[in-house]
Formats: C-alpha cells, structure tokens, sequence
C-alpha cells in the first residue's frame, strides 16, 4: 500500500513596502491532495478502478480602504473582474458572487457560488490574481498588497470541496518570513530594536464561514422545527430501513445490533441538540414528524403530527428524540381501532407499535411530506417568538398516498408557503434527502430562504447518499444557528505559526460536534472527516490593520504561504499524514 501526495503550488514572492506605507504579503495557496488508492476498489464496466480524493477550492476575495469594500480576485473568476462568476445560459450570461446576497446582512456582498461543485469547479492553473486595486500592480500571488495603511482591511473565503472520497482536511502555512525592509526616519524614531512588527500588529481572525460570505456572523436568535420522515423505510429492513450491519450507540444506555436510518437520524438529531446546548444558542426547538395511511382507515388521514411542540428546554427536546425506533414503530405499525375516535393518526408515545427491523408487516403506506411541512409551520406560527424561523425536513423517500388512495399535498406548494409566511412566519427551509429513493428532485424545490417565492437553492439542500453521513449534516445545519465558529481570532504571527506548525491546523468536518482545533488532537472522537461528492465547506480568514498602529510598522513586510492537505477518511484516523504536505 502506497500513500500517494499531488501538490499544486503557486507561485509566491515578497512584497516591498513603500515609503509612509507597510506591506502584507500572502503567498499563493499550495493545495495539497493525498490519496490511499491502494485500498479502494470498485468494478466499473468491468474494470478495477482505484478509488479517488480530490480536493478543489474556490474563492472569493475583498479588500476595504477607505470605507470602500473591493473585489480583489475569485477563483472561478470567468470574465476576470475579480468578482467570482461563472458563464451560465441565463439572460445575463453568467452568475456571479453577488447574484446571491445576504437580505439580512447589509455588510454582505453575497456567498461563494453555491451551483459550484466538482464538475465546474476550474482547475488552479487558471486562477487569476489580478492587481492591487490601490497600486494597480500585477499580483502574482494570492494576497498580495504593497501599500497598506492604518485602518485597511481584507478577508478571503475558501470554499473546499472533497470530490469522491470523504476526506480530514487541514489548513497550513509555510515560508513564513518577516523583514523590517527599510528603516524610515519615521520608523527608526519609536522602533530601533531591528524586529519586524508587521504581523503581530494586524488582527486576525479565522473561521467557519458557514454561509461562504465573506461576513463573519455572529448568533441570531431562531426558532426551529425538525421535520422528519416516520415512514416504514427508515426502520423495517424490507422496506430498505437498515443501511448497515454494525452496531451502533445512540448514547451510553441505548445500542442496537444494526443501524437503520432512524437510528442515524436520532444520533444526529441529538447531537444537534447537543449543540445548541453547549453554544448556549438562543433557539427555541419542536419536533414534527410525518408518515402516511393505513388500509382500512375510512377517514384517510395521514399520520403526520407534532412529537414535541416548541421549547426553549433543549433537555425535553432531547428527551422526545430519544427511542425513536420506538417512537416511529408506534405511528407507523401501532393497530388502527375505528372504534376509537375514528382518526388513524396513531400516537408516537402509547409504545403498541413493533421495532423490531427485520418485521414490519402490516405498517402503514405513504410518505406525506407536505403535511409534516405545514404541520411544523403551524406550530412556529402558533408558539414562535417571532424571531427568525427554520425548518429542517429530511425524507428518503417520495410524497405519494398511502393505502388509502387519500389525495396528499405538494410538498413543494407547502414549502413555498412556509417561506413566503403563509401562514406566518417566513421560514428558511433545509431539505435534506436521504438514499438513492429520496426525491431529490422536490427535496430540492422546497429548499430555500425566507421569502424565496422560488425554492431550489442548493445551499438549503442536502443530498445524502449514504445514510452514515446523516449525523454530520445534522451538525453543519446546527452550525448556522449559533454564531459562526471562531478557530483562531488572535494577531496575524500567531495565526501563523499555529498553521505552520505540525501538519496545521486539523479541521473539523462536522460543527455540530465539540471539537477544538487548536488544543484538542487531531484524531479526537469529536473531529470528523469532510463528506466527499463535493459538498461544500467554508473556511476564512480576514485581517486588519487597527487605525491606533505606529510608525514602528512602516517599511516591514510578511510573506507566507497558505494551503490545505487531505487524506480519505478511510485507513486513516485523522491523526494527520506522515509525510510533509
């Protein structure tokens, strides 16, 4: 078994500082991808194909002085204005970054390209760095900037997409070097000991940027529905519900034999609850649920309904997201008694109902996507706080009618009225589609932001193809109700040299799990591997000059590179590569 490296290096030079001036200087990013091909086979056409890691980045980014926000290069950047922007048959011909701004955020320009994935994404031999937009010098590097002054600002987004293989991805530097370059009178008056100052005066901060806008954002208050699929194939094994033959520990009482897709989804759901808990969020939570009907149910009801209507009690949240094998055998395979009020809609408590993945017999059809929806935006418009609104559906299957025949309700009619409030309020819908039966396709249709009367906004939706991934999407959703997250918010030396030192600075895949980057190990249980097939995951970093530095600064420079390296998750532990990167 071979442990194979391919690094793309650009190119990197010092930048001189002018007289009254000081000078920033970023190398370009080394982009670094490791894979064990080795290990990973497959048969395609009848071929041994060794399995791939790739990672392609994208960029965006902007330079302020003078109160005015620039941009200064993008990569994929096709027209070359520095803004990025791909071609696209539409009436504009293109889409651009600002195509897609922050309604919320007056201080945003918009978000990375959320249609950029592995099959649009250029390579890095055609990244354009422009010029200084003060200078107007050519840049030949990433960051680059020669006459900086008090007050001047910038910030960089990288947008990381892990083709292929779930992959631990960590952010480096290299070649950090600082020099005094020439000694003003100015400089020489208040600093004479020889030592550059440059970066240890910038201020730097470096974080998720979970909306890829360039904006860092601090915690908004939010109420929040989970909406999720009770039907029959998240648990019975004939119905496709169990995904794996290992076990699995939904906490320290609670291990089953096998994992099924319910099983997952109490995982992750807790987990983000979990969350939400120790970042102190300012989130209220309910949790709606939806299945179908049974045969010889005269009324036709779907059995869709609220498990845990909103709190602010994150404890009793957690609560009725425990057991829900349980909880969704109950609904889906308890007995239906006419004789008893007449309704089919079982209760998810009364414990009739047989857990058991390898029965089954007898559950009842159907998958009423649209009526959890509108139950779940009935709940937010009857006990919300009238704050921001979310609601987080995951289905792996189609919306049709159960054994009833009963007509159901588009799931994407009841999800353009969640945003649009009707009734209120304006909900941000997150789909996410589970499995290769999911209906991506309407899954997609319903994602969106509040009073998006369009839907289909990718960066709402998750397509899950492997059901084992579902926890860490639970963690990257509960990522965007607190305030983004801080790796490193320090001057711009000590950022350096926590990214220069070892392998970098180890990332983490999943926000939704307790992970520190800078004191915790790389191989702890609470950091996770990137999802591969390209999902998309923001990481930036942003500097500024204070207005109260002195003369000390003028003529230094800093230079240094900036990369990210990768190894798949699988055969490796995340304890970082063995070789230099």
């Amino acid at each position: 078994m071979e442990d194979e490296q391919q690094l793309y290096n650009l190119t990197r030079r010092k930048v001189l500082a002018g007289l009254g001036a000081v000078g920033l200087a970023s190398a370009g990013a080394g982009l670094g991808t490791s894979a064990y091909f080795s290990d990973r086979e497959s048969f395609t056409n009848n071929q041994m194909v060794a399995g791939e890691l790739d990672l392609l980045v994208d960029w965006q980014q902007t330079y302020t002085y003078d109160d005015v926000t620039n941009f200064v290069n993008a990569h994929p950047d096709h027209d070359g204005d520095g803004e990025q922007s791909i071609a696209a048959n539409n009436d504009a011909g293109q889409i651009k970054y600002s195509d897609f701004p922050d309604e919320n955020d007056e201080d945003s320009n918009g978000a990375n390209i959320p249609s950029l994935d592995c099959s649009n994404i250029p390579p890095l031999s055609e990244a354009d760095f422009r010029e200084d937009p003060v200078t107007g010098e050519a840049m030949d590097t990433l960051v680059q900037f020669s006459d900086l002054k008090p007050g001047d600002k910038g910030e960089i987004t990288f947008s990381l997409h892990l083709c292929d293989n779930p992959g631990y991805i960590w952010m480096q530097a290299d070649s950090v070097n600082e020099g005094e370059g020439v000694n003003t009178d100015p400089e020489l008056a208040v600093d004479q000991n020889g030592v550059p100052d440059l970066a240890s005066a910038i201020n730097a901060r470096l974080w998720y940027d979970e909306d890829c806008d360039n904006v860092y954002d601090p915690a908004e208050p939010t109420d929040i529905m989970l909406t999720l699929d009770f039907s029959g194939s998240m648990l019975y094994r004939r119905f496709g519900g169990v995904v794996s033959e290992d076990s699995i520990s939904i906490d320290d009482t609670t291990t089953y034999n096998v994992t099924t897709k319910i099983d997952l989804v109490e995982l992750g759901t807790r987990q983000f609850i979990d969350y939400l808990q120790a970042q102190n969020a300012d989130v209220e939570v309910g949790v709606a649920y939806f299945d179908g009907s049974q045969d010889g149910d005269p009324t036709g009801t779907s059995r869709t309904g609220i498990l845990q209507p909103l709190t602010g009690d994150l404890s009793v949240v957690d609560g009725a997201l425990s057991g829900l094998r349980q909880k969704l055998a109950n609904v889906v395979s308890g007995p239906y008694n006419d004789a008893v009020g007449q309704t089919a809609i079982t209760d998810p408590f009364d414990g009739d109902g047989d857990p058991d993945p390898e029965n089954g017999a007898g559950i009842a059809e159907g998958t009423y996507i649209g009526e959890g929806v509108e139950d779940a935006q009935d709940e937010l418009d009857a006990n919300g706080r009238g704050v921001r609104a979310a609601n987080v559906v995951l289905s792996d299957g189609n919306s049709f009618s159960g054994q009833s025949g009963t007509a159901f309700i588009s799931p994407q009619d009841a999800a353009d009225d969640a945003r649009l409030s009707s009734p209120n309020p304006a909900t941000n819908l997150y789909t996410i589609a589970v499995g290769p039966d999911a209906d991506d396709a309407t899954l997609l249709a319903m994602a969106g932001s509040e009073g998006d009367s369009t839907g289909g906004d990718s960066a709402f939706f998750t397509d899950v193809n492997d059901p084992i991934e579902i926890p860490s999407v639970f963690g990257n959703i509960a990522a965007q109700f607190v305030g983004e997250k801080v790796i490193m918010d320090d001057t711009l030396d000590v950022v350096l040299t926590e990214l220069a030192s070892g392998n970098g600075l180890p990332l983490d895949g999943n926000r939704g799990t307790i992970y520190d980057e800078l004191n915790d190990p790389a191989d702890d249980e609470d950091r996770d591997a990137f999802r591969g097939n390209g999902t998309m995951h923001c990481v930036a970093l942003e500097w500024e000059l204070p207005f109260e530095v002195g003369n000390e600064v003028q003529g230094d420079t800093v230079e240094f590179d900036l990369g990210f390296y990768t190894e798949q998750e699988r055969n490796n532990d995340g304890s970082g590569p063995t070789i230099s990167a």
